[in-house]
């Protein structure tokens, strides 16, 4: 099991075979026909759901290239160690959430990736995305051990950290070690002067 997905009930993995279906359908056939070409309708037969279903899973056709691993990261983080800084503690939850793809994950977020950097259509939902994600680790900060931070200050933290993430991604899909080496950086530059 990977650390996308946690146990559940049977409806609850039914729904996430559904989504990955769909999913994976799409990105199948945006790499025959490219993106512009491909039609909800095509989506949903491909992956055998109405174009209804479709639209449960999923907003748009821009939707698809969005990889479902907001969630699992923040609650790796959430989670993390309690000797973790923020940046560390965002460090082990990545590099779980990357361990835990499937060959077929990691080429479906690589490719998606991809067209979510290069297609102009797909800015917003790139945007919306990383907006929802700082919430997210906003919220999850207020559970980390150490010491009681305001909101601003989770903001901030929040912001510099998925800053980082969109410095090194754009044009580098599943960006492993620069995201690394990027969070190395950012953590050096937050830490206390030694004195």
């Amino acid at each position: 099991m990977s650390i996308s997905e946690p146990p559940r009930g049977l409806r609850h993995r039914k729904k996430i075979a559904t989504r990955r279906a769909i999913r994976r359908a799409a990105i199948h056939l945006f790499e025959q026909q490219g993106f512009a070409n491909t039609t909800i309708e095509q989506i949903a037969a491909a992956s055998d759901v109405s174009a209804r279903t479709f639209y449960r899973y999923y907003a748009t056709k821009e939707a698809v290239l969005i990889c479902d691993q907001a969630e699992p990261i923040v609650a790796a983080f959430r989670d993390a160690p309690a000797h973790l800084s923020p940046v560390a503690a965002y460090r082990h939850a990545v590099n779980a959430y990357f361990a835990g793809l499937s060959e077929d994950d990691r080429h479906d977020t690589i490719v998606a990736q991809h067209m979510l950097y290069s297609l102009h259509e797909t800015r917003g939902v790139l945007y919306a995305e990383y907006t929802e994600l700082m919430a997210l680790m906003t919220d999850a900060l207020q559970y980390r051990p150490g010491p009681s931070l305001g909101l601003a200050e989770r903001r901030v933290i929040a912001g510099a950290i998925i800053g980082v993430l969109m410095a090194v991604s754009d044009g580098e899909p599943l960006p492993e070690e620069s995201l690394g080496n990027a969070l190395d950086i950012l953590e050096s530059t937050l830490a206390p002067p030694v004195r």
